[in-house]
């Protein structure tokens, strides 16, 4: 009897795997609709009924910075029918003292990077740089002179920042504003220096003349912003982005989390998706589960160092 239990549960994943999937498909989202990781999840979920041959169905539980949905993803049947769009956010904020009822790494397994959202630093006008060597010289220069906005504590915008500070032995005041509505208008009127914001947002702002681009954070190649030259110029290695992936409960059968892959590495090849993900200020960031697995835990090791070493602590 006992080993006819122990067979039990392989055979069902090889079933499921097999003839998945035979029922529709939930895309779990952590932010409410309209938002940018409901964007690009519903991107995917446009798309993928037809290489997967379901219904694909967005559901929005937001709260939590999206530590509700991901809780409901973690606990939910290892089966591929229940899945989590996260971002690098439920990386950081366990080490932000942030409690959660699951392990952003142990709990889940990855199925496909899906996409990275880049990040501009902008400049009021009246501030003398155009690019990341002038802006790193600035900030070296005059330590606690100038300031910068971010839409939040511990958020990528702020971290990367701290990273920039960390490897270049300059000091800008960190201003945390309670969301980015604020910043752009505050950067144009000179109430802030500087700003963190969407490369997509701040694109935009500086080609009306309002403010000014002054470099990218990451090496991804946003359409449009080809001028805007990167961090890394002045600092080899600099790359910081948001990155949105889709992940399974843990235990899912790799036959499934592989059909998933397959079809997700499809739609980020199509032209169709690359022009509806810059229009939302995104590119297409493919990684194979294994890769995606080994960037997470770089990412949240480097997210660890950087907020012990830099002292920061959640509002």
């Amino acid at each position: 009897m006992a080993s006819g239990l122990s067979l039990a549960a392989p055979w069902a994943a090889a079933q499921t795997a097999s003839d998945y999937p035979n029922r529709p498909v939930r895309l779990m989202v952590g932010y409410a609709a309209g938002g940018g990781v409901d964007a690009m999840a519903r991107m995917l979920s446009a798309r993928l009924p037809a290489l997967l041959g379901q219904q694909v169905i967005v559901e929005n539980r937001a709260g939590a910075t999206g530590a509700i949905a991901a809780d409901a993803v973690a606990k939910a049947a290892p089966d591929g029918y229940t899945l989590l769009v996260g971002e690098t956010a439920m990386l950081i904020s366990p080490h932000l003292g942030t409690k959660v009822p699951y392990d952003p790494i142990q709990s889940f397994t990855p199925v496909a990077g899906a996409f990275q959202a880049p990040l501009m630093i902008v400049a009021n006008n009246n501030v003398g740089v155009s690019g990341p060597k002038e802006l790193i010289s600035l900030l070296k220069a005059n330590p606690g002179r100038y300031s910068y906005a971010t839409s939040g504590v511990g958020t990528v915008h702020h971290l990367g920042m701290e990273i920039l500070k960390a490897r270049t032995g300059s000091f800008i005041v960190h201003i945390p504003y309670r969301g980015a509505s604020q910043i752009m208008p505050d950067v144009i009127s000179g109430q802030v220096p500087f700003g963190v914001v969407s490369a997509a947002a701040g694109l935009a702002q500086a080609r009306s003349g309002r403010l000014k681009a002054v470099a990218m954070m990451s090496t991804s190649k946003l359409p449009g912003a080809e001028a805007v030259r990167p961090l890394a110029d002045a600092l080899p290695g600099f790359d910081v982005a948001p990155r949105i992936f889709v992940l399974a409960p843990a235990a899912t059968p790799a036959p499934v989390t592989s059909r998933l892959n397959d079809a997700i590495r499809t739609i980020l090849a199509s032209a169709d998706l690359v022009q509806a993900a810059a229009q939302q200020g995104a590119v297409p960031a493919y990684l194979a589960p294994q890769a995606l697995a080994a960037e997470m835990k770089r990412e949240s090791t480097e997210w660890a160092g950087v907020i012990k070493q830099q002292k920061i602590t959640a509002e």
